[in-house]
């Protein structure tokens, strides 16, 4: 079995359990479990989660030659979407073989075995070639790394000269301080948490431009809202699927979610780099 780091081991015992493939397959959205573009307070998640795919996917030059590698790709639902509305290649890289079987089964449902391939693997050691992608994508994925440096510099290696990394991911704001984040960064099994600043420090050394960052936090309050709301709505039904422990401890980190974005301690956006 391949060795990860502490950081990256623990998200991936999580998102292994049973009572995490449980509430994300069918609670927070199923097949796109990242945070969502509302347009209403009462918007499915799945909807608002599938917008978010489609707004990033509209900022990339995509044709049916393009390759592109998920890092962090969850059940696959972005790669669904590039492979069907594009006929993109698309490699699923992600740690948990329990996402990655539905993911998988969803494939082969939807017919799109010979357009998406997925991977059991660490974003901090990609097992892809040097130059190999087009387009790197991830969403809310980086956080779950202690060495986020690795990570980016992981990504500048498969990804070819002139080619673009566009990703998401719950930042911290460069002025939070580590008392505000601790209820998150203990939910999070981690010291600290990526930032706009470090971020941009980190992929401009590495040589990358800064192509645009599209800000949008208060997204990051709705969807931690919405998908807390779901579960008050729905809690018998979570309960008896997830367990109650596992579904108040949810509650309770959702509401960390709410209250620091609200605060202005957390950032979350688009982030558009080129090679």
């Amino acid at each position: 079995m391949a060795q990860y780091s502490e950081a990256v081991e623990t998200a991936r015992d999580y998102y292994n359990s049973e009572s995490a493939d449980n509430f994300y397959f069918t609670v927070w959205g199923g097949e796109d479990i990242h945070i969502g573009l509302y347009t209403a307070a009462d918007e499915p998640i799945l909807d608002a989660s599938h917008r978010t795919v489609r707004h990033m996917a509209a900022k990339l030059a995509l044709t049916p030659e393009t390759r592109v590698l998920d890092i962090g790709a969850g059940y696959g639902g972005a790669a669904r979407y590039l492979a069907r509305e594009f006929g993109c290649r698309v490699d699923c890289l992600n740690l948990s073989e329990v996402q990655n079987r539905r993911n998988r089964a969803m494939n082969e449902a939807q017919g799109l075995t010979d357009r998406i391939a997925v991977v059991d693997g660490d974003f901090e050691n990609l097992p892809m070639e040097t130059y190999e992608y087009d387009i790197v994508w991830s969403q809310d994925a980086i956080l779950h790394s202690g060495r986020r440096a690795r990570v980016l510099a992981e990504v500048d290696r498969v990804l070819k000269p002139g080619g673009t990394f566009i990703f998401t991911d719950p930042m911290q704001a460069d002025h939070a301080s580590r008392e505000a984040l601790q209820p998150v960064l203990d939910r999070l099994h981690l010291d600290t948490m990526g930032s706009t600043g470090v971020y941009r420090k980190a992929l401009g050394q590495l040589g990358f431009t800064e192509v645009e960052f599209e800000e949008m936090t208060h997204q990051l309050v709705n969807h931690y809202g919405r998908v807390h709301r779901s579960i008050e709505e729905n809690y018998a039904e979570a309960v008896k699927t997830c367990s109650q422990d596992y579904i108040e401890r949810m509650k309770t980190g959702l509401l960390h979610w709410v209250d620091r974005g609200k605060a202005g301690d957390l950032v979350w956006g688009i982030f558009v780099f080129r090679k």
